[in-house]
């Protein structure tokens, strides 16, 4: 508990578990019940977290609360004690969107914190955070998972909820989901309901918007055939089609880069591309 710093920043792409890991911060600092700092996630304190209503844990998106006033708002709550637990812990998302007199604000909080506050600066671009505030917090960078673990994930939580979901489906998801586990459960959850627990690949293509392996594979027997008029049309027809070119040419790098690390004799099962 000695241990607890008054101000953490929480660095990292979109859906790596920033806000998520905050609110465990929150239930952890002010569990009763807590072992080696674990939650119960049963005490009325976890349970008033879990559910988004505790007196105590405050969250804030700057992206649109970026003003002065906001953050002097959020200064009046500090000077009082908290109204249940033993710390307030306030989680400002996107914190970088914030001026620069909310800053200002902020810092001279966050120079003499009261005891019984705890700050969780989260942000996706850390470098737009002012020095004088970053070298006031406690930083953690929050780093994109691979493919692998994605998938990993995605195929035990069919396994429990009883998803049946085809081969190929979860690394497909996995490989759209940019290494961000939230927004993978996302659009498993998305399928769950328009497949009825029965995802196909024409799905998965059909929610992510991705042009078909097959077109892919067409294409890319045309270009190496040296067919290139074919292929242009084929693409062409794509894209007439409402697909995204941009999606397109990503499926077509990534089987090639599966193509050539194969052909090296690189195993590709556990490896993020």
């Amino acid at each position: 508990q000695d241990r607890i710093s008054h101000a953490y920043l929480f660095a990292g792409p979109r859906g790596t578990g920033k806000t998520t890991v905050a609110r465990l911060l929150a239930k952890a600092v002010n569990c009763p019940r807590k072992k080696h700092f674990e939650p119960c996630n049963k005490c009325e304190s976890c349970r008033e977290i879990i559910e988004g209503r505790s007196l105590d844990v405050f969250e804030i998106d700057a992206a649109s609360h970026r003003d002065i006033d906001e953050i002097r708002n959020l200064i009046e709550k500090i000077r009082f004690s908290p109204a249940k637990s033993e710390y307030k812990v306030f989680v400002v998302d996107e914190v970088h969107m914030l001026t620069r007199e909310a800053f200002n604000a902020l810092l001279k909080t966050l120079e003499e914190p009261p005891a019984h506050t705890i700050f969780v600066l989260a942000t996706t671009e850390a470098h737009k955070v002012p020095p004088t505030i970053l070298s006031r917090c406690q930083r953690f960078d929050f780093k994109r998972i691979s493919d692998y673990q994605i998938k990993e994930r995605l195929e035990l939580i069919a396994k429990e909820e009883k998803i049946k979901i085809e081969k190929g489906g979860p690394e497909l998801l996995a490989q759209n989901s940019e290494g961000s586990l939230r927004d993978a459960i996302g659009f498993l959850d998305q399928l769950r309901v328009l497949s009825k627990n029965n995802i196909t690949l024409a799905d998965i293509e059909f929610v992510l918007g991705l042009t078909s392996q097959k077109a892919v594979l067409k294409f890319l027997d045309l270009i190496f055939k040296g067919e290139v008029k074919k292929a242009v049309e084929l693409a062409n027809s794509i894209f007439e089609k409402g697909y995204e070119l941009s999606q397109f040419i990503k499926s077509v790098i990534e089987e090639l880069r599966k193509t050539l690390l194969v052909k090296s004799g690189v195993d590709i099962s556990g490896l993020s591309l």
